[in-house]
């Protein structure tokens, strides 16, 4: 046994001798022959002679190293989603005060000259807003929470063209190394995010190497099968694209990695590391429907392999392994040839944001409505603002002229944007909206993609950047 393992077990066995109670289901750990550890869990009660006396113990234990594993993960997986819920919650409300600092800074920014003694403080707040703005949406990215714009991908290609921008990352005294499958099936997911993903890997193997080392960089096309997933309890099985980034770095403990994905947990010095960067990770792996997994011991380096569900494709050649199912199953992502209208940046002219058209701004925070109509007044716009969305209905109804566009934010109490959205549209059939948020809704998007049709600003936003959305929306 273990020495920990040992002095409990010798401990609970005197006290049995004493007292004569037994012991039911205590857990101890061993060690094999080989060196490798198991647990195991005994009962265990005390045998009498006819006269009373203690004459040995009966017992049974059990190996109960499986089960044991399965629970671990299934109270890690517990407690990365009870801390996603936490996060997702707290960005929500972060970004419609930095929706509020950041678009007043910038609003009050255009009114002063560079010379004006304000200039320079009002710049140091909308960086510092803007830092917290990147927090939240790498707090939304681990909580899976971001809205992805997924294309049928290959890793391969994500891969090298990524690899001289890594190359520079890493630096002169580690070598990297791709390995990189033929014929990889592709996959279903955000180009920029996998990228990010990657990056974010390599920085924390990077970091890992302190004197230098090899960086691998590794595809293939596996099966997952059902004794792998009876061990794992979030993979289904089925056919995968694996990605594996591997170091030969310092390692970590068992208990590191136990907290390797949680936001704000870092094993670097203080001011060298936010740890983000692998929570991050997780977020839009697990987000685009695959599984990440790191396996490591102290002093002789860490793999982390991400598993992304494979798309049949005419020129890929199916993995050696046949799949069970006869088809590779899918993560649950509509298939995206690509984005839809109003996810991408429309090449607008500055001279063409200004507008005349009236606008319904619906949003139930005070202080960001109040900034939101500041910048549409700026811009030309013409501005109803109602405070809930009953109220907006009413003024659909009722107000004479045109109404060329709402605004509204998703996530309202009462009567959310998209019910608000469809309502106002029987009424005002040529009505444009345009969806806000700090996150991901239910009520317009699927697995975090938004859909077909929908325009949508991120919350936080400029005044530039509202501007040229609702210009892109209304059309030149």
């Amino acid at each position: 046994m273990t020495p920990e393992s040992s002095e409990q077990i010798y401990s609970l066995f005197n006290e049995i001798y004493r007292t004569g109670n037994s012991i039911k289901e205590v857990g101890y750990e061993i060690i094999k022959k080989d060196g490798s550890h198991r647990f195991h869990e005994m009962s265990a009660s005390l045998m009498q002679d006819r006269t009373g006396q203690p004459i040995g113990f009966r017992g049974i234990s059990r190996d109960i190293t499986e089960n044991k594993k399965l629970e671990d993960q299934l109270m890690q997986s517990q407690k990365l989603e009870t801390v996603g819920k936490l996060s997702a919650g707290i960005s929500h409300d972060f970004n419609n005060l930095l929706t509020t600092i950041i678009g007043n800074v910038e609003l009050a920014l255009m009114d002063l000259g560079k010379e004006e003694p304000l200039h320079e403080i009002f710049e140091e707040i909308k960086e510092a807003g803007e830092r917290a703005a990147s927090l939240t949406r790498q707090l939304l990215s681990f909580s899976r929470k971001q809205i992805l714009q997924p294309t049928v991908m290959n890793l391969n290609d994500t891969v090298r063209d990524t690899e001289k921008m890594l190359r520079r990352i890493i630096g002169e005294d580690i070598e990297l190394r791709t390995i990189l499958a033929p014929n990889l099936a592709e996959v279903e997911a955000d180009i920029g995010q996998m990228e990010q993903v990657i990056m974010n890997l390599v920085v924390n193997a990077r970091d890992a190497m302190p004197k230098g080392g090899k960086l691998t960089i590794e595809t293939a096309h596996i099966i997952l099968d059902e004794d792998y997933a009876r061990v794992h309890v979030a993979v289904t099985p089925g056919s995968y694209i694996m990605l594996a980034v591997s170091d030969t770095g310092i390692g970590m403990t068992k208990e590191v990695q136990a907290r390797i994905f949680e936001p704000f947990f870092t094993t670097k010095e203080k001011g060298k590391g936010t740890g983000f960067g692998l929570s991050t990770a997780y977020g839009i792996v697990k987000q685009s429907g695959g599984n990440i997994f790191v396996y490591s011991e102290p002093g002789k380096g860490a793999t982390f392999k991400i598993y992304l569900p494979a798309i049949a494709s005419a020129q890929a050649r199916p993995p050696a392994k046949a799949d069970r199912g006869g088809r590779a199953r899918r993560a649950g992502l509509p298939r995206v040839e690509e984005a839809a209208p109003g996810q991408k940046k429309a090449e607008i002219k500055e001279e063409t944001l200004d507008g005349s058209e009236t606008v319904l701004l619906v949003e139930d925070d005070e202080m960001v409505r109040n900034m939101a109509l500041k910048i549409l007044n700026r811009y030309g716009y013409t501005v109803l603002y109602p405070t809930d969305g009953q109220e907006a209905l009413r003024i659909c109804r009722e107000h004479e002229g045109p109404i060329h566009l709402m605004l509204t934010d998703v996530v309202m109490p009462g009567m959310g944007g998209r019910n608000l959205a469809e309502q106002a549209q029987v009424v005002r059939p040529d009505l444009k909206v345009l969806f806000m948020s700090g996150y991901t809704d239910n009520a317009i998007v699927h697995h975090g993609v938004l859909e077909e049709g929908i325009a949508f600003l991120k919350k936080p936003f400029t005044p530039e950047g509202m501007a040229r959305k609702v210009r892109e929306v209304l059309g030149d």
